[in-house]
């Protein structure tokens, strides 16, 4: 009678893994190779964890509260910040554990794969994780060109260039960025990143707490505007909203940028990046909607002008747009690192030098002609923050706060009876109901837009 296998201590699974990981590397696509190169620590994860979630997607908190008020407001701030630091984390022990049997999973596409199967990666997984992150890339090139053109009209008034020219210098800016060979490679470019969120946080609470205590600043209502309708759409619209400021959408391809062994880095790594999170996201939010109460705009900066005059000295709203734009650049490549190395996987030898005629070449052309898509998108579509809240919906969502969730309860089975399968099913639940009501609000806010719609438009 045959004896029963014992099966390995972790300790035992780590070194395996390790030695799997190691052959696995000889036998890695373009992309996943020279793209996703695992050399960092939990220090370079928590960079780039700050930046593709610490983003001026937070300068819209404020007007995210205009639709809640403090208590809501204030609660779904939580509430969010809660569920995805919970759902990063399962997306991360699901990710540990495969790499210890050996099979680390470097692409979102790639553990979709395995634990779901090949219709849901191929077919929903992949597709939701690119329009995410390209739409990421579109809508930060927009709202780099918007905040120049905000400079350059407070600098003159009366000056004549439009919106897409601003977006095309922007572009260009994210064409030289682009190049940068490797997700590893943004590191110090993340580190002052990181600084930069801080610093244009800090400049915006600043600003809303002197305009707020001033003459100057708007008489403050904090009632909630609107019909019942609006009211109700309101809410969703201002989820979604809270939602994708903690979108993040590549917590695989980040984890495989740390060295093995992985375990335990990538909790290290958010915790930095959630310090960040809390200091950020509730001073702007609080000091913004304090500040200006339901009037509120779709982005805080806006309201730092009063018709056109400053309620701030000038070089104040300078250095504001400055940090913001900085740091625009940066949470652009970062998300522009899916389409990297989905090119690279297409078009280079794995097989070559990485920095080979061979491989360089294609590598140039093809993110040059990613940036410049990116770019036309955004100077042709100015009202793509629509679109994006829609992409948002559907993407954002299911990526960050429902696959997290189900992945684990998947791999790890919990009972059915545990507290955690409970939690997990809840907010895989509650979180899909929201994502198609956000997703249907999206839609309706585009109907509503329509009509001034037009392509190139200068607003």
């Amino acid at each position: 009678m045959g004896t029963l296998p014992v099966p390995p201590s972790s300790e035992d699974a780590q070194v395996i893994g390790q030695e799997e990981a190691h052959d696995q590397e000889k036998q890695l696509d373009a992309g996943a190779l020279f793209v996703l190169k695992s050399k960092g620590s939990w220090v370079h994860c928590g960079y780039h964890l700050t930046t593709s979630i610490v983003a001026p997607a937070l300068l819209s908190l404020p007007y995210a509260f205009t639709f809640l008020g403090w208590a809501a407001g204030i609660f779904c701030l939580v509430i969010g910040a809660i569920v995805t630091f919970y759902s990063y984390n399962l997306l991360s022990l699901v990710l540990e554990h495969n790499a210890q049997l050996g099979h680390r999973h470097l692409r979102f596409r790639d553990m979709a794969h395995d634990i779901l199967g090949p219709g849901w990666s191929r077919y929903f997984v992949g597709p939701s994780q690119f329009l995410v992150c390209y739409g990421a890339v579109v809508a930060c090139t927009l709202l780099g060109g918007q905040c120049m053109k905000a400079v350059y009209l407070l600098s003159n008034p009366t000056g004549t260039m439009k919106l897409y020219e601003f977006v095309i210098i922007f572009g260009c800016l994210m064409l030289f960025l682009a190049q940068i060979p490797s997700f590893h490679s943004l590191r110090h470019i993340n580190l002052v990143s990181v600084v930069l969120c801080l610093a244009y946080s800090v400049c915006t609470a600043a600003a809303c707490i002197y305009i707020g205590s001033s003459s100057k600043g708007p008489h403050k209502d904090y009632s909630l505007k609107g019909n019942t309708q609006n009211r109700v759409f309101g809410v969703f619209n201002a989820n979604a909203i809270i939602a994708t400021t903690f979108g993040n959408g590549i917590i695989p391809e980040i984890q495989a940028t740390i060295a093995p062994p992985v375990k335990g880095k990538m909790f290290k790594g958010l915790c930095l990046c959630y310090a960040v999170v809390t200091m950020t996201f509730s001073s702007v939010a609080i000091s913004g909607y304090w500040a200006f109460g339901n009037q509120a705009e779709g982005l805080i900066l806006n309201n730092f002008l009063d018709d056109g005059k400053p309620l701030v000295p000038k070089w104040f709203i300078f250095l504001t747009n400055l940090f913001t734009i900085l740091q625009l650049s940066a949470v652009g490549v970062v998300y522009l690192q899916p389409t990297n190395e989905v090119l690279e996987r297409a078009f280079v030898d794995p097989k070559s030098k990485e920095f080979s005629t061979r491989n360089v070449i294609p590598r140039l052309i093809f993110r040059s002609l990613s940036v410049v898509l990116a770019t036309t998108i955004a100077a042709m579509l100015p009202f793509f923050g629509d679109i994006n809240s829609v992409i948002g919906a559907f993407g954002f969502i299911p990526l960050d706060f429902i696959l997290p969730v189900v992945f684990y309860n998947l791999t790890f089975k919990p009972s059915k009876k545990s507290p955690i399968f409970l939690l997990n099913t809840t907010i895989a639940v509650v979180f899909s109901i929201l994502g198609v009501i956000a997703a249907i609000a999206a839609v309706r806010q585009i109907s509503l837009d329509a009509k001034n719609y037009r392509l190139f438009a200068n607003v």
